[in-house]
């Protein structure tokens, strides 16, 4: 059982905290002895017994102080450098003088976390204070600058090596369901359903532009193979067909997901009210923002995908402002003939500091909108399924990978090659970590013009080639929630008890607890992730299990 040093005003996010690194803990009890406990921020370590002493602070702490501990300055460091890995950072910084001990390093080279002992006691002095750094991350996320750095999922890294490699035992379940490495959750924002609803407006004149011109100069800068090219040319001639009802609208074929997928589950989230563009932080959305469509426009469709085994979500207008509108928009999809939608992504993925409350409000129980406009990567600094600081029931399930902000001439407009290199860290590092890796691939990026249906084709075949297990967005979060739900008792025999919570999800995947082996105390000087070894069982309701010392 670790136990926790923090501000009072921490304690939030100290929770979430620790319930991404599933571990056992508890805040200091006086008079306890801990093998590890974990310091964060300027507060009083008089009085707690433990064999090994973790400290996150970017002030002088009257630990130091104790301790006699230098610092050599405070700056705005803008990361830190572990086995060979940065680690952005959003607070202020305090470094310490050169040591042969260092763990940590600024990229100049100043010295920011290093490993000492006094008698038969150990501590770690790292300088930035590690839950503001979580705040900052699971508050506003991570700026696109930053975007392709799990910056979370290395704190917890990189604190599970500091107390392992210096001998102390440590349990954990981590974000990955048995039987798999990671998960995939498949999304499809609901944009533009049909074109023959876009007559003579910028969405249509802009598509007959991509269509031709566009399609012309991608085939000769060998973007767009010529049968892509002749598949653009043939929509374009086969337009005034659609308009006149005589020709399928190429469009309103956005099934053909289910073919591509082939029995991988999906979620589609539906606009529910066409014409309205909503409100925006400054006043009333700009026009464009409407869209053409409502889900009273494809009903047929939405409940064919529903019965398909698909999730149908809400792409919502006003909902992450106004908790009526929320419902209002949520009854919109259930009145299609489905299910009540559980799950929410804002069209424009337009949000605020008070949106995740106001989506709870209005009983959603996960939002998906935590993602990138411009780029990929982990806005959230994670893959894993979170509880909103501010948030009591809503779960965000954050958004890693969207195919516009690939390949959309606005944004990074990268060839199929190019937006492969740029993916496979994101891929290689949810593997690593695990949790769930959220893609979302819009309505129309699979028809005429935009033809990203073989690269989306590619990028399932290496997701099932790395053993990932698909599922909807609230499967994903049912996992998370019963991961989530366990409690750790220490028993009077020693051991410690793993429950999970009576009520959970049984027909998601079981769980796997891991059991640090300590590795020798004087690695943890070193400056490198030593390989982890642990025991591993798989539980679905019930594990107990003892830590040696």
């Amino acid at each position: 059982m670790l136990g926790v040093l923090s501000k009072l005003s921490d304690k939030d996010v100290v929770g979430e905290f620790f319930e991404l690194f599933k571990t056992p803990w508890e805040f200091c009890r006086k008079g306890k002895q801990y093998d590890t406990v974990i310091c964060s921020g300027d507060v009083s370590t008089e009085g707690v017994a433990a064999r090994l002493l973790i400290v996150y602070s970017a002030e002088k702490t009257p630990f130091d102080t104790g301790y006699g501990i230098q610092s050599a300055s405070t700056s705005s460091c803008t990361h830190a450098l572990f086995s060979g890995t940065l680690i952005p950072l959003y607070g202020s910084a305090l470094t310490f003088p050169s040591t042969p001990s260092t763990l940590l390093e600024t990229p100049s080279g100043d010295v920011l976390a290093y490993a000492s002992s006094v008698g038969p006691d150990r501590y770690v002095r790292v300088g930035y204070d590690l839950f503001a750094e979580i705040r900052a991350i699971l508050g506003s996320g991570q700026p696109p600058l930053n975007a392709s750095s799990p910056t979370l999922d290395l704190h917890i890294a990189l604190l599970r090596h500091l107390i392992t490699s210096s001998g102390s035992p440590l349990a954990e379940i981590p974000p990955i369901p048995a039987g798999y490495p990671f998960m995939v959750c498949l999304t499809h924002d609901m944009d533009h359903a049909l074109i023959r609803r876009h007559r003579f407006d910028a969405t249509m004149l802009g598509f007959i532009y991509r269509a031709t011109v566009a399609s012309v100069m991608r085939t000769a800068r060998g973007r767009l193979p010529a049968r892509g090219l002749i598949r653009n040319w043939a929509a374009v001639a086969k337009l005034p067909l659609v308009y006149l009802g005589v020709a399928a609208d190429f469009w309103y074929q956005f099934d053909r997901y289910l073919d591509l997928e082939k029995g991988r589950p999906s979620t589609f989230f539906v606009i529910p009210f066409a014409g309205r563009p909503g409100r925006s932080l400054q006043g009333k959305a700009p026009g464009a923002r409407a869209s053409r469509y409502g889900v009273s426009d494809i009903a047929e469709k939405v409940r064919f995908l529903s019965a398909a085994g698909s999730e149908i979500g809400l792409h919502g207008i006003d909902a992450w402002v106004d908790t009526a509108s929320g419902r209002e928009e949520a009854k919109r999809i259930a009145d299609a003939g489905v299910e009540r939608p559980q799950g929410v992504r804002m069209h424009w993925l337009y949000s605020d500091e008070n949106s995740w409350r106001v989506l709870e409000n209005a009983d959603f129980v996960y939002d998906s909108t935590m993602g990138y406009n411009e780029t990929v990567g982990f806005r959230a600094g994670t893959s894993q399924v979170f509880k909103p600081l501010g948030a009591s029931r809503l779960r965000e399930l954050p958004m890693q990978i969207m195919d516009t902000a690939l390949f959309y001439p606005d944004y990074l407009n990268l060839s199929e090659e190019e937006a492969w290199s740029l993916l496979s860290p994101i891929l290689d590092n949810t593997a690593r970590y695990g949790g769930v890796l959220t893609i979302n691939w819009h309505d129309r990026s699979i028809a005429p013009e935009r033809l990203w249906d073989g690269f989306y084709s590619r990028l399932l075949a290496d997701l099932t080639r790395r053993g990932a297990l698909f599922c909807t967005g609230s499967d994903a979060v049912a996992w998370f929630q019963k991961r989530r739900s366990v409690s750790f008792e220490e028993l009077s025999s020693g051991e410690i008890r793993a429950t999970v919570c009576s009520g959970m999800n049984e027909s998601v995947p079981d769980m796997r607890l891991r059991i640090y082996s300590p590795c020798d105390s004087h690695s943890v000087s070193e400056k490198k992730l030593a390989p982890e070894r642990y025991q591993e069982t798989i539980f679905s309701d019930r594990a107990e299990f003892r830590l040696a010392s």
